[in-house]
């Protein structure tokens, strides 16, 4: 296995401005991505990569999702790609070390790292990796996500994997947040019935656009969460091109799990918890049943303001 020389990987993590594609155009004309491996197929596993606006509840999706996934009998992973590195908090009911972290500690040489100093079993056996981030302002976290890709794949992790599910930072659509679409089969985006976050899932869903002219990834849908309603989606999803995939309303006790380090299915049974967990489970099975792609074509800004509105 390869050093990976300190220099290297902070030059490499500085930013566009150090690690430009030569490529003009690869994601689309006038395109700046950053420059990593080429992508490999992460064995025979499904792999997911979950988007959308910042605070939206894309971590406590994505790990209510993972075990369902497990609770289905599968082999999970789920991979933290947010330098705040809480993505798999309620599953391992604590703030695990993250992959720059312990690289760090070994003066980045992977060879000198086990499985056990980055990857913990949370809750289910789902098993939890946290990429974490450069310093704020310093770096790239496109490559700290393909570094921990590449750990994984060294480790060979990914052969014993059924479902892969990367969190992504927020709304962000630039070259290096976007890595993750390069490793994936379907973007999933988690989205509110408000206009915000309706108008940054326009921004991802060009961002998947892009991505899948030169990748494999394509678009899976929307999961909608924290929202009594669905008819802004609704319209949106009409005129995009789009469908819902699961829809998940504004409830207590979705917020108080995250409060006690919970997943859903760990919490109190009450009629409105137990039909959560069931929407959650039905879309495990549709995922691993293979829910189709969708081709919707992202509106323009002003096309958007008009669609929704403000009455």
């Amino acid at each position: 296995m390869n050093t990976i020389a300190k220099p290297d990987l902070l030059r490499l993590a500085a930013g566009c401005s150090t690690c430009q594609s030569d490529a003009p155009g690869l994601d689309g004309e006038g395109s700046v991505q950053v420059k990593m491996e080429a992508p490999r197929k992460t064995g025979t596993a499904k792999v997911f990569a979950v988007y959308g606006k910042g605070g939206i509840g894309k971590s406590t999706t994505s790990s209510n999702l993972s075990l369902a996934f497990a609770r289905l009998g599968h082999r999970v992973l789920q991979i933290g790609c947010d330098p705040k590195h809480d993505s798999t908090f309620t599953l391992t009911k604590r703030l695990i070390p993250t992959v720059i972290d312990v690289l760090e500690g070994v003066d980045f040489h992977p060879e000198e790292l086990r499985p056990d100093d980055f990857l913990v079993r949370g809750t289910g056996g789902v098993m939890c990796v946290e990429a974490g981030g450069p310093p704020a302002g310093t770096g790239c976290g496109g490559y700290v996500v393909g570094q921990t890709v590449k750990l994984l794949r060294d480790h060979h992790l990914l052969e014993d994997t059924d479902v892969v599910i990367f969190d992504v930072l927020g709304d962000v659509v630039c070259g290096g947040f976007a890595a993750p679409l390069q490793h994936a089969d379907q973007a999933l985006i988690v989205a509110a019935n408000d206009f915000d976050s309706i108008f940054a899932m326009n921004r991802i869903v060009a961002a998947i656009a892009a991505k899948s002219r030169n990748y494999d990834v394509r678009l899976g849908g929307v999961i909608v969460n924290r929202s009594a309603g669905t008819d802004q989606i609704d319209k949106y999803n009409a005129a995009a091109g789009l469908r819902t995939l699961a829809h998940f309303p504004d409830l207590d006790a979705i917020r108080r799990s995250r409060l006690k380090k919970a997943t859903l299915f760990e919490m109190e049974e009450t009629p409105e918890v137990l039909a959560v967990q069931r929407e959650y489970m039905r879309l495990a099975e549709s995922l691993w049943a293979g829910a189709p792609n969708q081709d919707a074509k992202p509106l323009r800004d002003r096309d958007i303001f008009d669609l929704l509105g403000f009455e």
